[in-house]
């Protein structure tokens, strides 16, 4: 690779991370942004995230004139099936969030997407049949002890954690049978929204319970907001995507959970009590052990792929007694 060629993947590279750290910094820090939309409850929050998400998605498609994909989809009812699942399980997914945070219970929440890769790995094993390395059995073994130690201290399981993180783990399974990139995915799943989200926020202004349009243009503007705080950080998710490697990717999703941990600790002051600390400290450690483990598989594999690019350029070893013809 010459110098230029170099210098261009660097700077995409560079893009790419920037890109990264900006997706789930967003994700990790939109538990500011929730309670700024009370009094609306957690439902009606819900509903306009929904409708506007397919607002603000519908224009970016017009930008990028990408609508062919939507032709293709139509023809498969499975496909649109699977998109109608994916949609009804992060709708789950945002309103349990959405409720969580608003009520207190931020801590909780990052708990959610802390135990989410254990819960994927978890799920591969279970229900697509894939086969672990003993590192990976250990490290969710450790996150089973975690969730056990959390249910005595809460004197409960963690509910919204659990949530939290089976619909997430869900949700990823059917997008990646769905296999739609990032934009034109939130497109369909919101499209599948849209209906109901409007119909609930009809019937709520004909109770009379609606706040859009009652608490000032402000209150508005941050309702219909939510379609940009569920778009942006996706847009930048799939900018990130296509730049740097999929290891570090699987690094940066940490980011998030841990913006959300000390936002509950330092700026909403929940409260962590010994046996909490206990929970998340098995948790931090199954992650830990998936991280070295997912790195040091990575690295094994650069190493095989370098050694087979360099026998496949070395051409086939030379014959025993064979002598260079003389110059």
């Amino acid at each position: 690779m010459d110098s230029g060629a170099a210098g261009q993947s660097r700077s995409e590279q560079r893009i790419g991370l920037l890109n990264g750290f900006a997706a789930y910094g967003m994700w990790g820090l939109v538990p500011l942004f929730w309670p700024l939309l009370k009094p609306s409850g957690a439902a009606e929050i819900l509903a306009h995230r929904m409708a506007w998400s397919l607002v603000v998605v519908g224009i970016a498609l017009l930008f990028v004139r990408r609508w062919g994909w939507a032709r293709e989809l139509i023809r498969q009812p499975r496909r649109l099936g699977l998109v109608a699942v994916a949609a009804a399980v992060i709708t789950l997914n945002w309103g349990v969030y959405i409720w969580s945070v608003n009520t207190g219970h931020v801590v909780e929440a990052s708990l959610g997407y802390f135990i989410n890769p254990l819960v994927t790995i978890a799920m591969g094993v279970l229900l697509l049949g894939e086969r672990l390395r003993p590192v990976q059995w250990t490290a969710v073994a450790v996150g089973l002890a975690a969730v056990l130690v959390l249910a005595f201290g809460y004197g409960q399981p963690p509910w919204i954690s659990l949530c939290l993180a089976f619909s997430f783990a869900t949700y990823g399974l059917v997008k990646k049978k769905v296999n739609l990139s990032g934009l034109e995915s939130l497109a369909a799943e919101t499209a599948v929204q849209f209906l109901p989200a409007v119909g609930y926020l009809v019937w709520l202004g004909a109770q009379g319970e609606a706040t859009f349009g009652t608490e000032g243009v402000g209150h508005a503007a941050l309702l219909a907001a939510t379609g940009v705080v569920t778009a942006a950080p996706l847009v930048c998710f799939g900018a990130a995507a296509i730049r740097v490697p999929l290891s570090t990717l699987g690094l940066l999703q940490y980011l998030a959970p841990v913006f959300q941990f000390l936002l509950g600790i330092l700026y909403f002051h929940e409260a962590m009590p010994p046996e909490r600390w206990a929970g998340f400290g098995l948790v931090w450690l199954a992650l830990s052990l998936l991280t070295w483990d997912a790195l040091r598989t990575a690295r094994r594999n650069a190493v095989r792929l370098a050694a087979a690019r360099q026998a496949a350029t070395a051409g086939p070893p030379a014959v025993q007694g064979e002598r260079e013809p003389a110059v």
